[in-house]
């Protein structure tokens, strides 16, 4: 299908992109690498008559790596693959990407695009819960900066304001054991169910433990709880099957065409084990 008419726009500056979401307000949306909005477009379930492309603005792009790191929100999936100093640094960010769609989406797909619209389907807002990620937005009044873990209240629902512009990423260093596990019935499909896992540990045992899941609910989800349920433990059986009980308390998967809710729970079972073994594996 063919869009509805729209005027196309593609600022240089952050300024200037800024400065014509203010002018159309709710008849303007900005676009990145245009793999969710698009398809919306050509099926004329959204009606956009000023379309942002951020492409050319220079200061949305780039990766810095130091104790904190910083990644411009029109980075692409292939940059945070290949980028050497981020894989080193932030390894789970690599494995994660690799397993987005295919290269060709991957080329353009941009990792502020994949957080931004709030799709619970996507794998980086979970994995920026992982990690304690917070998101730079830019608006008209300024800059403020909201962890991911604060980010998301509903599909498609975030907390950035219709008139700001989502300008980077930021997280710690992490250290330690990291693991991204991903069902899915084929390449380019969305999860069925998706675990992340970072962790530290001291003398054998887990000091720290982060967990997020993809696609089991209608918001990313990070569960404290199983992450809880991992301190002190050398991940045994017992271990695992306590966090994964915890995990399954906090998610809220729905049926559709990837399976049933019991599935879902299953399969959402299945690969946070697997990838809290991974993640101790690599301590």
């Amino acid at each position: 299908m063919i869009p509805n008419t729209f005027e196309y726009h593609r600022p240089k500056t952050i300024p200037d992109a800024l400065a014509v979401l203010t002018q159309h307000g709710d008849e303007a949306r900005v676009i990145a690498g245009g793999h969710s909005l698009i398809p919306v477009m050509k099926q004329r379930l959204t009606d956009i008559a000023h379309l942002v492309d951020l492409q050319d603005i220079a200061d949305l792009r780039g990766i810095s790596v130091g104790d904190t790191i910083r990644i411009g929100a029109m980075t692409t999936q292939h940059a945070l693959i290949t980028h050497a100093g981020l894989s080193a640094a932030v390894p789970l960010l690599a494995e994660a990407a690799l397993q987005i769609a295919d290269p060709q989406v991957r080329y353009l797909g941009t990792i502020g695009g994949n957080v931004a619209n709030g799709d619970p389907g996507n794998d980086m807002p979970g994995l920026m819960m992982c990690l304690d990620a917070a998101f730079v937005l830019s608006g008209p009044t300024g800059t403020r900066t909201i962890a991911a873990r604060d980010f998301y209240f509903g599909a498609y629902s975030t907390e950035r304001a219709e008139d700001e512009i989502l300008v980077a990423i930021e997280m710690p260093r992490p250290s330690g054991g990291y693991a991204y596990e991903k069902q899915k019935r084929k390449i380019g499909d969305y999860a069925t169910a998706a675990a992340a896992v970072q962790m530290t540990a001291v003398a054998g045992r887990v000091a720290t433990a982060s967990v997020a899941m993809t696609n089991l609910s209608d918001v990313p989800v990070w569960s404290a709880a199983a992450g809880a349920a991992l301190v002190g433990t050398d991940c045994g059986p017992v271990a695992v099957n306590a966090a994964v009980a915890a995990m399954l308390e906090d998610i809220n998967p729905g049926a559709d065409n990837r399976g049933p809710v019991e599935f879902k729970r299953h399969v959402a079972g299945v690969v946070l084990g697997r990838a809290i073994a991974r993640a101790f594996s690599r301590l």
